[in-house]
């Protein structure tokens, strides 16, 4: 993903929310979305579906009042949440915000891009983040994206991966269009998976943090997200070469690396998220007016869509607080 013209990258930020499309049209008039704090009575503590309601663009609980923190994305886990604000003026500015269960703000990191793509480890110990950017000189006519990772046990801050030793089909790889976007961690707070785009072709990419390196897996897979269990990635396939509608929504299997498609036949362009064990929650467009609305599908290929929560996005299942 690199840079292009403005009204191409406006079109695309519509496909990736339509909260994004909303950031770039108020960074082009100079101003930008009101930021809001969590109420004191908004928390984690109670168990069940997070997301951004797009109407204030503030996270809220279902079904609840949106009481939390202003967002662009969000997504929680353990006892950390990550919020991405967009900050106004130019250039383009992302601010990853770190929370405890009870919104009380623990950390701030800002980076360049707009926001893209959130992601907290299932015990709270690792974040990440993807910023969509504009302006690599050395890649006209693509998009870039730059991702960071925050280990909170140590305080230490990857600011892009694209540092990270990269192997593809079993050779170390080295090339000036590597981007990555759309980590995702395992329970062992030490493998990721996450997208890597070189030379017109994505790649599944295995991460071991403390070996400090990567290495494919698997072509055409974007936006993994590791279930539960972890023994399988949701993932979206580029299955069309029509830009408005090109990818569809699959499960992968680790073991064998057999593949299905959903029964969400639209084109999905989010990093779905688990609910639970066997069912995937995602953004799509809105059916009326703009932004996006929060659907869930079944995992094994099965069922049909549901609709979640009209106007909202960045779903997330979050646990009850522990004992």
């Amino acid at each position: 993903m690199k840079a292009r013209p403005v009204v191409l990258i406006a079109a695309a930020l519509v496909l990736l929310g339509g909260s994004l499309g909303y950031v770039l049209h108020a960074r082009q008039r100079g101003g930008g979305p009101r930021l809001a704090a969590a109420e004191s009575s908004f928390t984690l503590d109670e168990a069940g579906l997070y997301y951004r309601d797009g109407a204030t663009g503030r996270v809220a609980r279902s079904p609840g009042v949106p009481d939390g923190p202003s967002c662009v994305r969000f997504y929680a886990a353990g006892d950390r949440a990550l919020c991405l604000r967009a900050l106004s003026g130019t250039p383009a500015r992302t601010q990853a915000v770190v929370y405890d269960r009870r919104f009380t703000e623990l950390q701030t990191v800002t980076v360049p891009g707009i926001p893209n793509r959130a992601r907290v480890s299932a015990s709270g110990h690792l974040l990440s983040w993807t910023t969509f950017a504009v302006g690599d000189s050395y890649a006209a006519g693509t998009f870039s994206t730059r991702t960071s990772i925050l280990d909170l046990r140590t305080g230490y801050l990857v600011k892009s991966i694209e540092s990270i030793p990269l192997t593809v089909d079993g050779s170390r790889y080295h090339a000036a269009d590597v981007n990555f976007w759309g980590v995702g961690f395992a329970a062992d707070d030490n493998r990721f998976y996450a997208t890597v785009s070189t030379g017109g072709r994505t790649h599944l990419v295995e991460g071991d943090l403390k070996a400090w390196s990567a290495r494919t897996l698997r072509e055409n897979v974007e936006c993994p997200s590791l279930s539960p269990d972890g023994t399988r990635i949701a993932f979206k396939k580029k299955v069309s070469a029509d830009p408005a509608a090109p990818w569809r929504l699959h499960v992968l299997e680790l073991d064998g690396m057999r593949e299905h498609p959903l029964a969400e036949s639209r084109s999905v362009d989010d990093q779905a998220a688990w609910l639970d064990g066997g069912t995937l929650g995602y953004a799509l467009p809105a059916r009326e007016g703009r932004g996006t609305d929060v659907w869930s599908v079944p995992a094994d290929g099965g069922g049909t869509p549901h609709l979640l929560v009209a106007g909202a996005s960045s779903p997330v299942a979050v646990a009850a607080a522990p004992d």
